[in-house]
């Protein structure tokens, strides 16, 4: 019999319906088309509006439903919600608590997850880890940010960026060699100076100070940011391929979390895959942070095959980065 693994069995997403263009941000801020673009890659993003929901818990109840809608099980045969996220609900009610109770997974503990663009990733290592202990059958793992709460729209450098979104997968065990195979995962604290919030945490608690101050806005130094994920989302994803013998023609999919188009390309090119084996979404949503790398899977579900190689890599603010080996369980 083979080894108990982890597999993804069914995906599921979901995003608001108001498109914000980059026209829409010309009126807002000195950009244009143009220079997103050829920048970043994004031509727009989707933005939660209070008249359609509010929260990151929205976002995730709306795929955590499609996916059970899809996969034909009820909420109360979850054993584990875990919702990767940057921009919980709250700061200590646990935003997957409460997805869990709206969606009636009664039968399941939960919690959130907080690695930054990272957080996904490092729940699919959590996730395959509680399937491959033998005490858990269905792991359900949700990415979902809205961004847009914490978002400047006087900053060019953020408000260009990021957009909101939600997708999930459900984990369960899989003896036929498929699922989560390898995993190289790595931090480094001192990147919260480049990227980060300043203000709203026990180091820096809310104040009238903080608020006239716009503390309570997402920050990044681009060039740094920049140079420290091409740097590290090529090497993981390099790294992950020499570790498991893989060669170029072995890979059917890069899974790339969706920060910056020319960060992608830049994997892509370390690993050697032409660019019709990589998985892009970016134009559409920007970058969703904890929600990039399954509405990837939810976007192109269609395009996997069971037994597909796929190399999942990430990188996110503090600093966290890493890649992830995954087979394909299911067409």
């Amino acid at each position: 019999m083979s080894k108990l693994r982890a597999a993804i069995t069914a995906v599921g997403g979901y995003v608001p319906q108001f498109v914000m263009t980059n026209q829409m941000l010309e009126e807002l801020v000195d950009t244009n088309d143009e220079w997103i673009t050829t920048r970043t890659g994004i031509k727009e993003r989707r933005i939660l509006k209070k008249e359609e929901g509010e929260g990151s818990s929205f976002l995730a109840i709306k795929a955590a439903n499609d996916l059970l809608k899809k996969r034909g099980i009820e909420a109360n045969e979850i054993d584990l919600i875990m919702v990767a996220t940057a921009t919980p609900d709250s700061m200590v009610a646990s935003t997957a608590a409460f997805v869990a109770s709206e969606i009636g997974a009664t039968n399941a503990f939960a919690y959130d997850l907080l690695a930054a663009c990272s957080s996904f990733l490092f729940g699919m290592s959590t996730a395959s880890s509680y399937i491959e202990s033998g005490r858990y059958k269905k792991v359900l793992l949700i990415g979902a940010d809205k961004m847009s709460s914490i978002i400047n729209y006087e900053d060019r450098t953020t408000c260009i960026i990021f957009g909101d979104g939600a997708g999930a997968v459900l984990f369960e065990p899989n003896r036929e060699g498929l699922g989560l195979q390898d995993e190289y995962l790595r931090a480094d604290g001192s990147g919260r100076k480049f990227l980060g919030m300043e203000a709203g945490g026990s180091l820096l608690p809310a104040s009238h100070e903080t608020i006239d101050a716009n503390q309570h806005y997402i920050f990044q130094d681009g060039k740094s940011v920049f140079k420290f994920a091409v740097s590290n989302m090529a090497d993981v994803a390099e790294k992950i391929m020499v570790r498991n013998n893989l060669k170029n023609t072995d890979v059917a999919w890069l899974v790339p979390h969706q920060a910056n188009k020319r960060i992608i390309d830049a994997t892509a090119k370390r690993m050697g895959l032409e660019a019709s084996k990589v998985l892009m979404n970016i134009e559409r949503y920007g970058n969703t942070t904890s929600a990039t790398l399954p509405l990837l899977l939810y976007d192109f579900e269609d395009k996997l095959k069971k037994g597909d190689n796929l190399v999942f890599a990430a990188f996110g603010g503090g600093f966290t980065w890493g890649s992830i080996y995954l087979k394909w369980a299911y067409n």
